[in-house]
């Protein structure tokens, strides 16, 4: 409905004082637009180079430029879910309080120097429920999880730790299980469980088993992955369908009535990252896409390097399962998180290159240039959606989704 129909339409039923007020406003603002842009008069979403589009911005940036602060008085489970509650919670506390230009990066792995050698060093915590889903369980969970966030740094990985938190009453059979898993886990990524801990809790005090990981890898000399590197014209890359595992863990917990063939994506991509490193020097940066799924790595991307990003419905990969469940579940698979697809930021000229190693990798055969690095607007994640408009696309709000990793 435009806003000449809307005006009549009112007009006919008699309007009250704050509607004629809303009505002058909106067509103020809309012959404000037409004659410094030439835009559609009455255009109901911010269009590009409009006077609203640039307020809407200016907003965002001011936002994002104020000292980040946790304004709850108690962490809540937004806290953890991988969005700006998280974002925040790490920011405001902990790189405030252990800040060290090791730490500042915030990669998903510390690169460190130690004599002559580059090393990578990471640590991760593992709380998923269920503990055994369709295509894994908390186990191979763990360890490629650790595998992954060294490959993304773009270290072979070496050595793990294991940690274990164990729930009084829990079946000394299923943490058999959870063990031979990982052991075959990293058995394929190549690595080895070297040292680890066990803690046995009170009854009701955990979910049957929590697992905590630390992995160390290798660096090769000359090596500087970041997402800060990102610049202008560069190509993003997903390596497959994204949030098969997130939709998986959903389904998996019995609490929703949708059945769907979905399977975790759980895998480790040490293999698929040293293909595509070996293929060409042009990769600026990889990140995994766990908590948070793609939408968290673009944000991230957008931020550290100051740029603007912009991506298209059309080109990202979603299994038609996981699209559909995702639809009745009423979330973005933007969102969702992944165990075995990589995000990867590649000189525009090499990304030919970049796909060709990375499809002829088994867990990379879908691989797909989803969009592009933008100079404008710096700081702004945009989607162009399958409907031909724009929608910025920012960090996740709120706990939508069940503990996934």
């Amino acid at each position: 409905m435009t806003s000449d129909q809307q005006s009549a339409g009112v007009s006919h039923a008699g309007p009250s004082g704050w509607v004629r007020d809303a009505l002058r406003v909106h067509e103020e603002q809309a012959a404000e637009e037409e004659a410094a842009r030439g835009s559609h008069r009455g255009s109901p979403q911010p269009r590009a180079g409009t006077v609203r589009e640039e307020l809407v911005l200016e907003r965002i940036d001011r936002a994002r430029r104020s000292r980040p602060r946790v304004k709850e008085e108690r962490i809540t489970m937004s806290h953890g879910a991988g969005g700006k509650a998280t974002q925040t919670l790490i920011e405001a506390v902990f790189l405030d309080g252990f800040r060290n230009p090791l730490l500042e990066p915030l990669e998903d792995a510390a690169a460190l120097r130690v004599g002559e050698a580059r090393l990578a060093l990471t640590t991760d915590s593992y709380v998923v429920s269920p503990l055994f889903f369709p295509g894994g369980n908390i186990g191979d969970l763990a360890v490629n999880g650790t595998v992954n966030d060294l490959s993304v740094s773009g270290a072979t990985p070496l050595y793990l730790s294991a940690g274990f938190i164990l729930e009084e009453g829990f079946p000394v059979a299923d943490l058999g299980r959870i063990v031979t898993s990982m052991r075959e886990a990293a058995d394929a990524a190549g690595v080895q469980v070297v040292t680890g801990d066990t803690k046995v809790v009170e009854r009701g005090k955990a979910d049957g088993c929590y697992i905590n990981t630390a992995g160390v890898g290798a660096i090769a000399r000359g090596l500087d992955l970041g997402v800060a590197n990102a610049r202008p014209g560069d190509a993003i890359i997903v390596t497959g369908p994204i949030g098969d595992h997130g939709v998986t863990i959903m389904l998996a917990r019995g609490e929703l009535d949708i059945e769907a063939d979905v399977t975790s994506d759980t895998a480790p991509l040490n293999g698929l990252a040293a293909g595509l490193l070996s293929a060409t020097p042009g990769v600026r940066a990889m990140r995994d896409a766990t908590r948070g799924g793609v939408a968290t790595i673009l944000n991230e991307i957008a931020k550290a390097a100051n740029v603007g990003v912009l991506v298209s419905e059309n080109d990202i990969p979603v299994r038609a399962e996981e699209r559909g469940a995702s639809e009745l579940l009423g979330i973005d698979p933007m969102y969702v998180a992944c165990e075995g697809r990589l995000v990867a930021v590649v000189d525009g000229a090499a990304a030919g290159d970049a796909l060709a190693a990375l499809r002829a990798h088994p867990l990379g055969g879908q691989a797909a240039v989803i969009g592009h690095v933008t100079a404008d607007p710096p700081g702004i994640v945009q989607l162009k959606t399958a409907f031909g408009g724009t929608r910025i696309v920012d960090l996740l709000v709120g706990d939508p989704l069940p503990r996934i990793c």
